[in-house]
Order: structure tokens, then C-alpha cells, then sequence
């Protein structure tokens, strides 16, 4: 049978890997599922995978592995809800970490990663699988193996970059918005911030994802600034909000009087639009930006 993107699936010993339940037998049909006609199997697939693979932010042996099979699924155009299966790869690769994390260095996050070693502390692992009760000296080998489950997950998504780059300017306006917010967690290429930059202002739900993913670029890239510049005079609300916070982040007190009147006004504002891909509301980076010019 040719399951499309998936047609490797069954390639992967996934009975020797764990996730938060047990071994990964149970993934195989998951995945395959989120290409069903039916909606409420795919949802339900979304709801067990979100609760195996990325289980209360915790990765697992399993996680790294569905991390390219996400990614085809996105890849391919016929597979439905496509903008949830990237809300889930986002998960798995950074899991509960907020915005105030980035820009995010991965070799400060997972640095306790490298004290694990799988071959060396199988035997703890699968006692804990096996619900067994550890001893206070190997649970800080679990705390260890937590860390580098997630490290394994984060870069088998940063080696993904190039197809996640591809979707910010996707068709799909969830899809675009949810790949811009996936990426500011990766090392910024000329690729990615130019895909950033180029977001038609029209598209208001990916244009305000990007103006936050520029928001926490470490890109001293001129057009960046210019662009931003651009959009919190011309933009609407959101898209003009979202341009000032990040440009509030990346000039500091240099701030344009500008930027600056867009952030004090929309303040007051309760009601801006949420971002998809994003936790915080406009309003709290609204607050954040004003924070960084001593001003909240």
C-alpha cells in the first residue's frame, strides 16, 4: 500500500521507542489517520498524538521520530488540517516554552542532554517505563533523558528549516502564520528572513506572525527594520501593532515616535486579534514592548 507521505512509516522500529504511554505501536495508524476523509478520526489522531508524542510538554524517545513525518504531511497539499499538523510539529520541537524563551539557544537548553546516555542507562529507562520505582540517584537520569529526547526533537525540526521556511508564504493563511511562528525558534537564514519580510501586509494573520518571528531575529538585515518601519504606518490594526512591537524589540530607545504612539494607544486595547502560533496575546507583547522602553 502507498501511504504517500507516509510511505516510510512502517520503516521505523517504532516498538523500540516510547512515548508517554508505552511503545509507539499506536503511531503508525495515528499518523495515517490525519490523511482520512473522516474529521472527528483526525481530530482524534490529533488529540492522541498530542498526548503521546508531546504529553504536557514533555518529549519522548518517540518524539524525534515523527518529526519528518509531520513535515511530509504538511508537504503534501491533499492532506487535510494541515495548519493543526504544524501547530503539532511546533510542539514537539519546543514544547511548552513561551516567547521569552527566544531567541532561543539550543545549546544552553540542552545542555544537561549531553550527561545522558541511552545505551549506558537503558536498564533505568525502561524501569520507568515499566512503572518501576527509581532510586533518587537515577532520577536525575530521567531528568537527563527528558532533555535529550526534546534536544532530538528540536533538531530533527531545525534540519527541517528549509521546508518550514517554503510554508510561510503557503497558500493556506493558518498554515503560513503557524510555520512563521514555528521558525523563529530555528537559527535565521538569508532564506527565512526573506520569506519573513515578503508576506503580503493583505494577509493579515501570517503578516502579523512574521512581524513577531522578525520581532525575536537576531538579523541585522537593513531590510528588516525598513520593512517593519513600513507596515506600522500602513498597516491594519494588528499588522501595524505587531510591526511597532517588534521594532520596539529591535530598536530599543531608538524607537520612532511613531512606532512608539502605535504601542501606547493599543494599550488601552483589549480586543487585537489572536496570532496563530503564538500563546501570548497581541495586548501582553503590546505590554513587553513598552517594558523594554521602561515605559510599562
Amino acid at each position: 500500500m502507498n501511504d504517500g507521505p507516509l510511505a516510510d512509516v512502517d520503516a521505523i522500529a517504532w516498538h523500540r521507542l516510547h512515548h508517554a504511554y508505552g511503545p509507539a505501536t499506536d503511531v503508525p495508524d495515528q499518523l495515517r489517520a490525519l490523511r482520512s476523509r473522516d474529521a472527528v478520526r483526525r481530530s482524534g489522531a490529533l488529540s492522541e498524538l498530542f498526548g503521546n508524542v508531546y504529553h504536557q510538554g514533555t518529549r519522548w524517545q518517540a518524539s524525534h521520530a515523527v518529526v519528518p513525518l509531520l513535515v511530509a504531511l504538511v508537504e503534501d497539499p491533499a492532506t487535510p488540517d494541515r495548519a493543526r499538523v504544524v501547530e503539532l510539529l511546533r510542539r514537539v520541537a519546543v514544547g511548552d516554552r513561551r516567547d521569552d524563551a527566544l531567541p532561543f539557544d539550543p545549546r544552553q537548553a540542552f545542555a544537561t542532554a549531553d550527561t545522558f546516555d541511552g545505551p549506558e542507562h537503558d536498564e533505568i529507562i525502561q524501569r520507568f517505563h515499566a512503572e518501576e520505582e527509581l532510586s533518587d540517584d537515577e532520577i536525575p537520569v530521567l531528568d537527563a533523558a527528558a532533555v535529550r529526547w526534546a534536544a532530538d526533537s528540536y533538531f530533527a525540526a531545525a534540519a527541517q528549516l528549509s521546508a518550514i521556511t517554503g510554508w510561510v508564504s503557503d497558500p493556506d493563511d493558518q498554515v503560513a502564520a503557524q510555520a512563521a511562528a514555528l521558525a523563529a525558534w530555528f537559527e535565521p537564514t538569508d532564506a527565512l528572513v526573506s520569506a519573513l519580510i515578503a508576506v503580503p501586509e493583505h494577509r493579515t494573520r501570517p503578516r502579523t506572525s512574521a512581524n513577531l518571528a522578525l520581532a525575536h531575529t537576531p538579523s541585522s538585515d537593513v531590510r528588516v527594520d525598513r520593512r517593519l518601519r513600513e507596515l506600522a504606518l500602513s498597516g491594519t490594526a494588528t499588522v501595524a501593532v505587531t510591526a511597532a512591537v517588534a521594532s520596539a524589540y529591535r530598536d530599543g530607545q531608538a524607537l520612532s515616535e511613531q512606532a512608539l504612539s502605535i504601542l501606547v494607544e493599543a494599550s488601552d486595547r483589549d480586543h487585537l486579534e489572536g496570532v496563530p502560533g503564538w500563546d501570548r496575546a497581541p495586548r501582553g507583547f503590546v505590554m513587553l514592548a513598552l517594558q523594554r522602553l521602561d515605559l510599562g
